[in-house]
């Protein structure tokens, strides 16, 4: 155990995580250079082209000192985006360090601050990294200043380091080693093990990632999950060296995997705690919480006879997504399908992404909603995430949101635009910092339903790039809310509806009206799409209807025959209105959800 080192890296997105990754498993030499590719651990093509790390990965590191002793670094990753920072936690609680990551041309950022103070909750030696010095916008010294005043580290224990280039690599093994303190633990107590990672393998089952705290395990063991009781025979245990390498058994103070026949993903949890059945420990490991979405949004297959192979490759995600929730549901306008719950918007967005690649599905989805809680006059709460579950308006005593703190980090410049966005969001308490002259860190109190939609894309383009945003949810807090209803032709389109604050419920009712506009196509007679709050019409298009000229074959005589054959088309239009049918395209509802008006 004196020879093992557990570390984690960690940074702001797009500071050199995964680079810096790269860089530590080519110096191991862990892998040859034929088979190295750039962003070694992030195996999803999705990472790739984002450059975010989505799933995190594991790796087993050989390292030999300046004396010639030999140590076992494994390098527990951590994804990059705040919507998975439980994932980020329970990574954190296996290692005994961190390595701080921070871009020498950025400085520190909002998710640099969250994540140290995470690693300051768990106790974990904490070594500052200077990243990207090979850059002609890098500032060492300033961003010297910054470690020291933002986030009171010692700048002269910072490693310089540029992972593209490779400089710094060889202070970062040594400085590893000599700061991070070894494990603790006896080989010989109860097994306690934390779980901090699983994924699904098509042969193996689950594999599962676990940090080994006390005691071992090997293979033939029978081990009990403590969070359901469920118990499993060890199949295989051993070490993630990119690819997984065969052990005996995992002593304490370890990281590496277990195989053992558990079918679901689902059936194995972040954060559980892992014992033998035979000898179990007392205490499980503290920090454990279920999973909780927090973003809710329906989606449909492109056409009805898709919803066998739509259920069909959901039942196939979930294997490889255990934080992913849903229940069938269905529309009126749109048949059958799923109602899905996320853990954030970049989430939503990568299953969106990850089901049209991967497994060949064109979605339709609905309006992303929260959960929103409704105290009925006879003392009921309700907790609902659907428009369709809106309770009766007469009923209702009371309404309440969730609400977060939102941190966001952009240049000096931008505090205008950015302060107005924030306001025109319903943002409220306003507290700014200067961290550094020309930046500006501004705290607001916000409607998460406010944040889910496009905020995040807004902000990037008002800051051209520079904006960064980092949020926590805090509390529900009470608001007035209503539920606002889209009429195609005066028939209610239960797909469209959605619940929003009065104030913004107008300018929503105007904005899907024009897009359902532009893309319902036009037919033998007016179609009007109107906006409504219960019976109150608050916004109205309409779709031109086509027009036959049908006093083209009048040739002069008295007015009175052309105005008998218009009321003749008239009647006839409005009978048709009364009859027809309004076919609303898939892709009008898709319209909805577009961020901007192209």
């Amino acid at each position: 155990m004196l020879h093992i080192r557990n570390f984690s890296i960690i940074a702001h997105i797009d500071h050199g995580k995964s680079t810096l990754a790269d860089r530590l498993i080519e110096a191991s030499g862990l892998i040859s250079q034929r088979e190295f590719r750039d962003q070694i651990l992030d195996t999803m093509d999705l990472e790739r082209e984002r450059g975010i790390t989505i799933k995190s990965q594991t790796v087993t590191l050989p390292y030999t000192d300046k004396k010639g002793q030999d140590y076992e670094l494994n390098l527990i990753d951590t994804p990059g985006h705040v919507d998975f920072s439980y994932e980020v936690s329970r990574a954190m609680a296996s290692c005994e360090g961190v390595l701080l990551l921070v871009d020498a041309s950025q400085g520190v950022e909002a998710q640099t601050v969250a994540n140290l103070y995470m690693a300051m909750e768990h106790d974990l030696t904490i070594i500052p990294i200077i990243n990207k010095i090979d850059l002609i916008s890098a500032d060492i010294d300033r961003t010297k200043e910054q470690i020291d005043s933002e986030l009171g580290l010692d700048p002269d224990m910072a490693i310089l380091c540029s992972a593209k280039e490779g400089t710094g690599i060889s202070q970062i093994f040594e400085a590893i080693v000599r700061h991070v303190p070894p494990p603790e633990g006896s080989p010989e107590a109860p097994l306690k093990s934390l779980i901090f990672d699983a994924h699904y393998d098509s042969y193996r089952g689950t594999i599962i990632a676990c940090r080994v705290f006390e005691g071992s395990m090997r293979q033939g063991d029978i081990i009990r999950l403590l969070s359901n009781q469920a118990t499993y025979k060890v199949e295989e245990v051993g070490l993630f060296q990119i690819a997984r390498k065969p052990k005996e058994s995992l002593i304490a103070g370890e990281v590496g995997y277990i195989t053992a026949g558990i079918k679901k993903l689902g059936d194995t949890r972040i954060g559980d705690t892992i014992t033998l059945d035979a000898n179990p420990t007392t205490e499980p490991m503290a920090g454990f919480k279920e999973a909780k979405s927090v973003v809710f949004s329906s989606i449909y297959p492109m056409a009805s006879d898709e919803y066998q192979s739509l259920r069909e490759a959901l039942e196939k995600y979930e294997l490889n997504d255990a934080s992913l929730t849903y229940q069938k549901d269905s529309s009126a306008a749109l048949g059958q399908g799923f109602r899905c719950g996320f853990l954030g918007l970049l989430h939503l967005e990568i299953f969106q992404q990850r089901l049209d690649r991967e497994y060949g599905q064109s979605i339709v989805m609905t309006v992303p909603s929260v959960e929103y809680k409704f105290t009925l006059k006879d003392g009921e709460t309700l907790t609902i995430d659907n428009p369709q579950y809106y309770p009766d308006p007469s009923q209702i005593q009371g309404t309440e949101e969730p609400y977060i703190k939102a941190s966001l980090l952009f240049p000096e410049k931008y505090m205008g635009v950015v302060m107005k966005l924030c306001l025109s969001r319903r943002g409220s308490n306003p507290r700014t910092n200067y961290p550094t002259p020309g930046r500006i860190e501004l705290v607001m109190n916000m409607p998460l339903a406010e944040v889910i939609y496009d905020f995040y894309d807004t902000l990037k383009t008002i800051t051209q790039g520079y904006g960064s945003f980092d949020y926590e949810i805090i509390d529900y807090r009470e608001s007035d809310l209503v539920r606002l209803d889209i009429l195609v032709n005066g028939e209610q389109v239960d797909a469209l509806s959605l619940i929003v604050h009065r104030d913004k419920a107008r300018d929503w009712g105007v904005k899907i009206c024009d897009r359902l506009k532009g893309e319902i196509p036009r037919h033998q007679f007016k179609v009007a799409i109107q906006g409504a709050i219960g019976g109150n019409i608050i916004s109205r298009s309409t779709v031109a209807p086509f027009r036959k000229d049908v006093t083209a074959k009048l040739y002069g005589g008295d007015i009175t025959r052309k105005q008998k054959l218009l009321k003749k088309q008239k009647k006839g239009k409005k009978r048709m209105k009364m009859v027809g049918a309004v076919m609303i395209p898939q892709s009008a509802f898709a319209a909805v959800l577009k961020t901007d008006d192209k």
